[in-house]
């Protein structure tokens, strides 16, 4: 389309591709299908609506908690009661309060459906089309298409929500324009933008400590007397929209405790310390351990918060100690001038989500989304030759893979392989190539064993004695790569603040030296955004960026490009 000049018309086209795609999947079961009484996660969503219709706010969190009761925050009810009302509009039979539980009629199916549909396409997928235009403006129009192509036909994530049945597009999408704005140097707007995300879901918070340390590394990155007043503007507006959200449970519209009702629903620390086979370190480590036989819930809480603490304190401590080591950098507008460690939050973002889910409490196996967001933003930008391709092909085909017992479950193997097929010819991966390097062997390694166990599964009966024989080997092959991945996001995290001179002394301009091992961003200021993955680790000669004043508003310097 770019050859034959229909270049406006790429990103409309893809839109419109990835939503009849999308459609297609849904077209298959869903979580729960026909399985009473409690059926899955679609009735889950579909009781939502029921219930904040027919009920007054101060019952949402309250009512038969036996039955689906409702656990997200209060975003998540808000849009529940939208589509309620809208869905009721058409037919109040589809949402009648305990009458229509397990109600699976084909209008009442296509309703749900195009709800997600709709949630998607408002939120996640113009989070996106702003992305590829921040994150990759000093990209070629043409890589900025690929990047949508490949984000738009993300595997997992059309699985669990267009397959499985959920909304975690809306709450990636609130965190992806976060990122944008943070791009754009409109901070305030990110903060709202990112409190909307664990608004609508708790899970938003594998992100909090990369996005708080960014952001106070911006307030030192400024100075004393700018960055103090951008903290307290980030503060005020913060907690306002805290405030706001969780409103119908606080005075004057409730009692002080009503708000416990929501809080007790969305941090559920007394279900324990996992329920499903999860590829992360608790599923893989109790194989042998047993940790619920010899240690305690409340010491496995206090071991989880813990080991999650350690596990996100590198990328926290990079981007606070970058800020540090440059404060006073910035000039200008203390809302519009760009930090320096703005190129960090990539990989901060990847290390926090990822911990989280390697260790914290009650992780579910499709809370790996979260850190793939990240994880496939910086795929997006690379080249197939960069250690970042070659990571971030990997880890979004093994994460699917480590979904599989849900996803076969639900009725979605038809789904599952076709997607896998179709993504990574997308992004022109071949798994099975032949290995060129100890990672390429590696890989092959896994996707061996990845099919071999799914050969196994469809040919063997496991043994009376270990029904879930297959899913623990499914955790055992998949958790090594995550927690690899963990460790990669930290060695970049160190390469890119040293490459721009986190690590050094304090300079008033920044001379980046990035070499053919780095995958990082350069990042520059003023009208021109920085570029996510900009010289992407291609294995050719060094080269030495120009130095860029950070506090300048004028248009980009020229930088060396290696542009596809």
């Amino acid at each position: 389309m770019h050859e034959e000049g229909f270049r406006s018309w790429v990103v409309p086209t893809a839109v419109t591709a990835a939503v009849l795609y999308k459609w297609c999947i849904g077209l298959g079961s869903y979580s729960g299908q026909a399985t009473p009484p409690m059926y899955g996660d679609y009735e889950a969503q579909r009781h939502w609506m029921e219930l904040t219709i027919h009920l007054p706010i101060s019952q949402w969190y309250k009512y038969d908690l036996e039955y689906w009761g409702l656990d997200y925050p209060p975003l998540t009810a808000y849009i529940s009661w939208f589509f309620g009302i809208l869905g009721s509009r058409i037919n109040p039979s589809w949402f009648a309060l305990d009458k229509s539980r397990g109600i699976e009629t084909g209008g009442s199916k296509l309703f749900m459906r195009v709800s997600v549909l709709i949630a998607d396409t408002l939120i996640y997928v113009p989070s996106l089309v702003m992305l590829i235009r921040t994150w990759h403006a000093q990209r070629s129009t043409r890589t900025q298409n690929l990047a949508l192509l490949v984000l738009l036909f993300h595997p997992a994530l059309l699985l669990v929500d267009f397959g499985h049945f959920q909304y975690n597009s809306v709450m990636l999408g609130f965190a992806v324009f976060a990122m944008n704005f943070f791009v754009t140097g409109h901070d305030l707007l990110g903060a709202i933008c990112f409190v909307l995300s664990l608004g609508f879901k708790q899970m938003a918070l594998y992100y909090a400590p990369a996005i708080g340390a960014y952001l106070l590394s911006k307030c030192l990155y400024l100075g004393l007397s700018q960055g103090f007043s951008l903290f307290v503007r980030l503060a005020v507006v913060t907690t306002l929209s805290f405030l706001v959200l969780f409103s119908p449970w606080l005075p004057p519209f409730a009692s002080l405790f009503s708000i416990a009702d929501p809080v007790t629903r969305i941090f559920p620390f007394n279900r324990g310390l996992f329920e499903d086979k999860v590829a992360n370190f608790w599923c893989a480590s109790d194989v042998v351990l047993k940790w619920r036989r010899w240690v305690s819930k409340e010491t496995l809480v206090r071991l989880s918060a813990g080991l999650t603490a350690i596990g996100f304190a590198p990328a926290v401590i990079g981007l606070i100690y970058g800020g540090w080591v440059m404060s006073g950098l910035g000039r200008g507008d203390g809302t519009r001038a760009k930090s320096p460690t703005l190129q960090l939050l990539p990989y901060a973002l990847l290390t926090s989500s990822m911990s989280f889910f390697l260790f914290s409490f009650q992780v579910h196996e499709k809370t790996i989304l979260l850190p793939l967001m990240p994880l496939t933003l910086l795929l997006s930008g690379s080249t197939p030759d960069s250690a970042t391709y070659e990571i971030g092909a990997l880890v979004n085909n093994v994460a699917v893979f480590s979904m599989w017992p849900l996803l076969r479950r639900d009725g979605l193997a038809v789904q599952y392989v076709a997607l896998l097929v179709f993504w990574n010819r997308l992004i022109g991966n071949n798994p099975f190539r032949k290995p060129q390097s100890l990672f390429h062997y590696l890989s092959l390694v896994i996707y061996s064993g990845a099919v071999i166990l799914h050969a196994l599964e469809l040919l063997v009966t496991p043994p009376a004695r270990y029904p879930d024989l297959f899913p623990v080997l499914n955790v055992l092959l998949s958790t090594p790569i995550f927690g690899l991945t963990w460790l990669w996001s930290i060695k970049r995290g160190v390469e890119v603040s040293w490459a721009m001179g986190g690590l050094g002394t304090r300079k008033s301009g920044l001379d980046k030296k990035l070499d053919d091992k780095s995958d990082s961003a350069v990042h520059v200021t003023g009208a021109r955004t920085q570029s996510l993955g900009f010289a992407q680790g291609r294995r050719r000669p060094q080269f030495r960026a120009a130095s860029v004043d950070y506090a300048t508003s004028g248009p980009a310097s020229d930088i060396p490009s290696s542009r596809p």
